[in-house]
């Protein structure tokens, strides 16, 4: 091969590498759009119609499957108007007392949570608002990666911008666990009082509010030192907790 020959072919399969990868980024950069979309999209379906699973609920079952496979989820969907006060007013009042106040991040919780998690030397603590607990339980995992912050990021200013407040609060009561297999205040309120979810009284929406960060243990032990204590405290913060 010539001197001449050889810069013509290095410069040409220099080329063909650039277009490469240039085509192998916009297809990237495509196909991470459209996955936006798909959430996008069920957010605005979810504006009139009800969610009838979740991520979370699906990863429950394929585990409680695996030990029977017949297992099955209680779930039952109750309206924003079937769920009691006390429940909403205690829910508010433990995950998320600025939920009216916000635009989906609770800067300040962040911050606190941030300074404990660095006192303690481990995630300790979150400073998830209850619009980003909807977007994890809605679409992703509980795993705690810096990818799955990203998109848990993403979906909530979604739902923030696509979603009234009231709606929110709405399906995150109605998807969220609250035991082993029990997802919902619906399912909640029947399996642990008994009752329909209109029909909790102050102190039992307290306790389930309490179970909210570890709800298969606390189903497991309902009287432990733990739960009691945080359903105190929530009992003292339900007065000024506001709901939409």
């Amino acid at each position: 091969m010539s001197a001449a020959k050889a810069p013509r072919l290095s410069a040409h399969r220099s080329g063909w590498l650039s277009r490469w990868l240039l085509r192998t980024v916009l297809f990237l950069l495509a196909c991470a759009l459209l996955y936006q979309v798909w959430f996008l999209l069920h957010i605005v379906y979810w504006r009139t119609h009800n969610p009838v699973s979740s991520a979370f609920m699906e990863n429950r079952l394929a585990v409680l499957r695996q030990q029977n496979p017949d297992a099955g989820l209680r779930h039952q969907w109750v309206t924003y108007a079937q769920i009691s006060d006390h429940l909403k007013r205690a829910v508010i009042a433990s995950e998320d007392g600025r939920f009216l106040q916000h635009q989906g991040f609770d800067f300040d919780a962040i911050q606190t949570a941030w300074k404990k998690n660095l006192k303690q030397r481990k995630w300790a603590a979150g400073g998830s608002t209850i619009s980003q607990q909807l977007a994890k339980n809605l679409f992703l995992s509980d795993k705690k990666t810096l990818w799955r912050k990203l998109q848990e990021a993403i979906i909530t200013l979604m739902i923030e911008e696509l979603l009234s407040k009231q709606r929110i609060l709405e399906i995150y009561l109605n998807v969220i666990e609250w035991g082993e297999g029990v997802f919902g205040a619906g399912a909640a309120a029947q399996h642990y009082f008994g009752v329909p979810a209109s029909s909790l009284t102050t102190r039992q929406a307290a306790w389930l509010a309490a179970m909210i960060p570890n709800p298969r243990y606390y189903d497991a032990h309902r009287n432990a030192p733990k739960l009691l204590g945080k359903t105190r405290i929530i009992l003292a913060r339900m007065r000024a907790a506001k709901v939409p």
